[in-house]
């Protein structure tokens, strides 16, 4: 360590984790492949659904999506091109110009998480009333998809906790420890990936059995940055651990309550029906 410590003549900056000379422009740049990731797999997912669900909208065979549908698309994009904006500004050195549009989140991230709620909330309401009101033709697929809304509300509400949760640990480092913060604002909108990779169907999955893919799939997404990480630094950074001491009890506890009848139950006491 201290022979690797002592080369000056070789001029570049030295990992503070692990002693280690930063060689490599993929040490910044891994943050920015990552916020492209992300884009990437929510426009896999979401762009062939989105266009199929309007065709049925067209041939009257689905509701027209509802404006809230349209709310958070627009927020849960504009959060997405704003991390790869940030990432890309800190790789850049343009930290000035990084810390002036980043109280853009403190509003862009609560709109995001009601609406949310908003449109978990507004969708599983048209389908159960489907499901009950609806024409007979159409009542028992409504029900079965009724069934299916309850175990993915299970979801919605972890990603919804969890996002919350990780970015405002992450917002909070932002002065004192930015390792990890940067860590963590990557994270956090990791934990809305399941959404778009539920919609890649040629992937394999266990839904709607199971959700295990769907929590098997961010840390799928998250997994190049913490490998490269763990390989340049020699160790696992302490925000991998506090992601995974809130990830994986909610993770086992949305998998112990799915599809059990008590949880049916509670849903539709939280709904109010």
């Amino acid at each position: 360590m201290a022979t690797v410590l002592s080369e000056p003549a070789v001029g570049r900056p030295i990992d503070l984790l692990s002693g280690a000379l930063r060689a490599h422009r993929l040490d910044h740049w891994i943050y920015v492949i990552t916020a492209v990731g992300f884009i990437i797999i929510t426009l896999t997912g979401f762009i062939p659904d989105s266009l199929m669900k309007l065709e049925l909208a067209k041939a009257g065979q689905r509701p027209p999506f509802p404006v809230v549908a349209h709310f958070h698309a627009v927020l849960m994009g504009g959060f997405l091109l704003l991390l790869l904006c940030q990432t890309v500004l800190m790789t850049t050195g343009r930290g000035d110009l990084h810390r002036r549009i980043g109280p853009v989140v403190y509003l862009l991230a609560p709109a995001l998480i009601v609406v949310g709620f908003l449109l978990a909330s507004g969708t599983w309401h048209g389908v159960w009333h489907a499901a009950h009101d609806g024409p007979m033709q159409i009542r028992t697929a409504m029900l079965n998809l009724s069934q299916r809304l309850d175990n993915i509300l299970l979801l919605q509400i972890q990603v919804g906790i969890l996002f919350a949760l990780l970015l405002f640990l992450g917002l909070q480092a932002r002065k004192t420890d930015r390792g990890f913060h940067k860590r963590m604002m990557i994270i956090a909108p990791a934990m809305a990936l399941p959404a778009a990779f539920d919609r890649i169907t040629w992937i394999p999955t266990t839904m709607p059995h199971s959700a295990l893919s769907a929590e098997l799939y961010p840390l799928l997404a998250l997994a190049p940055l913490v490998a490269w990480d763990i390989f340049r630094n020699r160790r696992i950074h302490r925000a991998y651990w506090v992601f995974l001491a809130v990830y994986l009890p909610a993770a086992v506890a949305v998998n112990v309550a799915w599809d059990q009848p008590w949880w049916h139950d509670a849903v539709r006491r939280m709904m109010g029906v």
